[in-house]
């Protein structure tokens, strides 16, 4: 790679990180801004070794977690790689799992596994402002990018939306998009829990995973314009295929 001067200092980061640490952060800076790219050459252990004067072995455990974390990966006798990227979705912009796909060249579809009428649970009544009890449409989606399943979506919405939405197109199209465009409903906002936990029997076959497996559980709220709380999902993504990212300001 060029660009870099001979040695690049590391004193000016973080001082309570490991000298490994800042070197995985800083490679993690350039393939996440594209300084490095999808299949490109990871610099040599000695490479980097010069650029950041430190020891191969310090090197060599920033690559193994880069390679851990799924960032990068080994060639026998080539060297480390970019890997391609895991799906990801930014947290301050409020869209479906297609749009923010469809931004990274990745194709999606829906597998509808499920359009049931329920009765509010206490928790989904809570959020939607509406009694518990109330007639609600369970609308069960596995997203799958490119060919391979990425999460299980249930989202709830008031009975009377979700008998049009059990009309649509709900294996190719985003429920944002349709309550949007469709119904002219302009949406403002979403409220989200993002929680760790792990697959149960159930989830682990919807995304191919094995019980016990990491997941993202996500609850989260969509908002109108109006005020009106329309949209309430748990969205349970596997754990090692896809990523949140978020900007903090200070």
């Amino acid at each position: 790679m060029t660009g870099h001067p001979q040695q690049t200092p590391l004193s000016g980061r973080q001082q309570p990180l490991p000298l490994y640490a800042q070197i995985k952060e800083a490679l993690r800076e350039e393939i996440s801004d594209g300084r490095l790219r999808q299949h490109e050459r990871i610099p040599s252990e000695s490479e980097l070794g010069k650029r950041y004067g430190v020891s191969r072995i310090t090197v060599r455990r920033a690559l193994s977690d880069l390679e851990n974390e799924q960032l990068i990966f080994k060639v026998a006798g080539k060297g480390a790689f970019v890997a391609k990227p895991r799906p990801f979705q930014k947290t301050e912009r409020l869209q479906g799992f297609g749009e923010a796909m469809q931004r990274l060249g990745i194709t999606v579809v829906n597998r509808v596994v499920g359009v049931d009428a329920v009765a509010a649970p206490e928790k989904v009544a809570a959020r939607l402002q509406v009694p518990e009890g109330s007639p609600l449409t369970e609308i069960r989606r596995v997203r799958c990018a490119d060919g391979r399943p990425i999460s299980l979506d249930v989202t709830y919405v008031r009975r009377v939306l979700g008998e049009r939405l059990a009309r649509e197109d709900l294996a190719t199209r985003d429920i944002f998009l349709i309550i949007e465009n469709d119904y002219a409903t302009p949406l403002d906002h979403a409220d989200l829990v993002v929680e760790a936990d792990v697959a149960g029997e159930a989830l682990a076959r919807r995304l191919d995973v094995a019980v016990g497996a990491p997941v993202l559980r996500v609850e989260r709220l969509a908002w109108t314009k109006d005020g009106q709380a329309i949209d309430f999902e748990y969205i349970y993504y596997r754990g090692d295929s896809f990523r949140f990212e978020l900007r903090a300001e200070r």
